[in-house]
């Protein structure tokens, strides 16, 4: 990590106001983040073609059955969920968290503690839904120590920021310190990991995802392996009413099975489900599809250069 004095720098400015932006937004009251995240959303719509295009791709993809129409709504919705996805981060690390919580209906615990009575930590399951962080910050009403599990940022500030807003509710862990994640797991604490974005062929294998072929990772299996530890998926939603959110905890059927692409296989539906129960609060602006087999073009050749 650079020293803060570097963070002066002028490159680092913009940055700065990201955060400070990010810092004013967790003071909106919850309809109106709700309502002015949605302004922002169909705002960045028309602003981001190339990753309005990502958005269209893989709705066409995973949802064949949608009209055209439903297509276009869809994908608006995609736009609208993922900008009160920024809102809701910004509430998870600097607004009132206990408010929040307060909204909010848990399910399905009693597999968590089932699972942690057994003391070696449990592997949650998680996804790259639009309110990423503030589902780590309201399961961390639990009491459970949370270890989130991250890829590390291109940018030193916005690294720290991130680091430190999601250190108010979890213990970031870099998702390269197999070493911290055993010696957690030993502790009987929960890891959090979200592992379903492409990251191309080297540790990957290919099995369905909303019924398309995806590039998945298998160091899931591996993980699970590292302590004998179970494995549950975290599910997370915003409710149609607007009324709050949903934390569900869910099996994961057969995991592991004893063979990594069938692993792979089960983490992808598990997953699946989750999605399917709100699908445009999913992030489905990043190219999930963008791995293929045997050198096959990909789906977003158009936004190839993004």
């Amino acid at each position: 990590m650079k020293k803060t004095n570097s963070f002066l720098a002028p490159k680092y400015w913009p940055t700065w106001l990201v955060i400070l932006l990010l810092r004013l937004l967790a003071l909106l009251p919850f309809k109106l983040g709700l309502a002015f995240g949605r302004l922002i959303g169909i705002t960045l719509y028309y602003l981001l073609p190339k990753r309005r295009h990502i958005t269209e791709v893989n709705c066409s993809l995973c949802f064949p059955e949608l009209t055209q129409e439903e297509q276009v709504t869809f994908v608006r919705d995609v736009f609208k969920n993922n900008s009160i996805g920024l809102i809701e981060a910004a509430w998870s690390y600097w607004g009132n968290k206990q408010a929040l919580q307060e909204r909010t209906e848990y399910l399905g615990f009693e597999l968590l503690d089932e699972a942690l009575s057994q003391g070696r930590g449990v592997i949650l399951l998680g996804a790259h839904y639009s309110h990423l962080d503030l589902g780590g910050m309201l399961f961390s009403r639990y009491g459970a120590p949370l270890i989130s599990m991250y890829r590390q940022h291109n940018n030193p500030l916005m690294e720290k920021a991130i680091c430190e807003g999601r250190a108010s509710f979890s213990t970031p862990v870099e998702r390269k310190k197999l070493r911290e994640v055993i010696r957690q797991l030993r502790k009987n604490h929960v890891i959090w990991y979200g592992p379903d974005q492409d990251m191309g062929h080297k540790t990957s294998v290919f099995v369905p995802f909303f019924g398309q072929t995806a590039a998945t990772v298998t160091a899931t299996t591996r993980m699970v392996k590292l302590n004998n530890s179970p494995i549950l998926s975290m599910q997370q939603r915003r409710k149609e009413d607007d009324s709050g959110y949903i934390i569900e905890i869910v099996p994961v059927e057969n995991f592991p099975s004893g063979d990594e692409t069938k692993d792979a296989h089960l983490m992808n539906l598990a997953i699946e489900a989750g999605v399917r129960k709100a699908p445009t609060q999913y992030m489905w602006v990043h190219k999930r599809f963008k791995t293929q087999q045997d050198g096959h073009t990909s789906p977003y050749q158009k936004a190839s250069k993004q």
